[in-house]
């Protein structure tokens, strides 16, 4: 058997025929097949803003950057985050000059609301919450404490794309300022690398379009869309080089039509790995708390020996991750170490398991049999 931990499926057809519309348009930027994604985008979410752009990781720092500059946020203010995250999550309060305040996790690998409350100080602006593995967590506790608090709150939510709760997408509730999707390579709605920012006012969404074009007022789409080239426009603010393409787009517009199938396919995988897994006492499962609605970018478990069962897996052609290290042990966050034990246990044992649409029936059972044979 040889298995991938996360292999995307691309429509490989469809996929073609959305680029080529591109190649033969000669329209392979920002524009045209982007503009297409965002109101597909929004009419699959209901969110109200939607921007399309070259990574989730650029879309946290947009989210840092234009926070502060509205709310006059200071360099050193800090913004409580989790150590259980791609370190992407964590670098953008960095790249403001803002610091990282790390928050233990719950039982979901998500902000833990208690945790959160202790850790918030004069200086605290914000919360980052992410939907780790596209668990909901308790994010509702959080939305409350950072209206108590006076806090914004942006919400990571890599692995969340199609993740419900009660048919309502997460990103849209009330008391959410900003939410930003990723596209990556490996994702439930893969590209090639992409993502979206999605702020919940008009204001976030249009400096949003200028500071990830260079801080230019009008993009070269917008110049040109009206059969007249304007080139005359000015430029506001220092910013960046953030912005989609329209190849990309135009793989997301064909992934986006499967997204829930793809998503009920995961489910149903999960659903095997747990009934296969419960009954091994040395196995923990991190749970979801919506479990039917759930993205399921990740299945991890909890295991005495991680390594031992890695190498063991890897030796039969199995390959697992690790989803994620501890940031609070990489050498830049290490000011932060010992703040969130829970984390940090937990992050010594964790390994995911292949989830993915090229697993058959059959190979998820090869793997919840070696899992039990290997974990005793």
């Amino acid at each position: 058997m040889q298995t991938q931990v996360l292999k995307p499926k691309f429509h490989v057809e469809e996929c073609l025929s959305e680029i080529r519309e591109c190649l033969e348009k000669g329209w392979t930027g920002m524009g045209f097949k982007t503009v297409e994604f965002e109101e597909a985008w929004k009419k699959y979410t209901s969110h109200k803003y939607a921007y399309y752009i070259n990574s989730n990781t650029v879309g946290l720092h947009l989210a840092v950057n234009i926070l502060k500059m509205l709310n006059h946020w200071s360099d050193g203010d800090e913004i409580i985050s989790t150590p259980i995250t791609f370190v992407s999550t964590n670098h953008a309060i960095l790249y403001e000059n803002m610091k990282p305040v790390f928050a233990d996790v719950d039982e979901y690998l998500c902000l833990d609301p208690e945790d959160v409350k202790k850790k918030i100080t004069k200086k605290t602006r914000a919360i980052i919450f992410v939907g780790y593995g596209g668990r909901v967590g308790k994010l509702d506790e959080i939305i409350k404490i950072c209206k108590e608090n006076n806090l914004k709150l942006i919400l990571d939510a890599a692995h969340m794309s199609g993740t419900r709760v009660n048919g309502i997408v997460p990103g849209t509730k009330e008391g959410i300022d900003v939410t930003v999707y990723s596209y990556q390579a490996v994702k439930n709605l893969p590209t090639g690398d992409s993502g979206m920012i999605c702020w919940n006012f008009e204001e976030g969404d249009k400096l949003s379009r200028q500071i990830a074009w260079l801080g230019i007022n009008k993009d070269t789409y917008a110049r040109s869309n009206k059969g007249t080239y304007a080139w005359k426009y000015d430029v506001d603010y220092l910013g960046y080089k953030y912005n989609g393409n329209a190849i990309m787009a135009a793989i997301g517009l064909v992934q986006l039509k499967y997204l829930d199938e793809e998503n009920a396919r995961r489910r149903e995988i999960v659903k095997m790995y747990t009934e296969g897994l419960k009954n091994n006492p040395k196995i923990h499962i991190v749970p979801a708390n919506y479990p039917d609605e759930c993205s399921y970018h990740l299945f991890e478990l909890a295991v005495p020996d991680r390594e031992k069962l890695l190498d063991q897996m890897s030796k039969l052609g199995i390959n697992c991750g690790v989803h994620y290290r501890d940031n609070t042990e990489y050498s830049m966050y290490k000011y932060a170490q010992g703040t969130c034990p829970r984390a940090h246990e937990i992050s010594e044992h964790l390994i995911t398991l292949p989830l993915h649409m090229w697993l058959t029936d059959e190979e998820v059972k090869e793997i919840i049999e070696h899992v039990n044979e290997f974990v005793k």
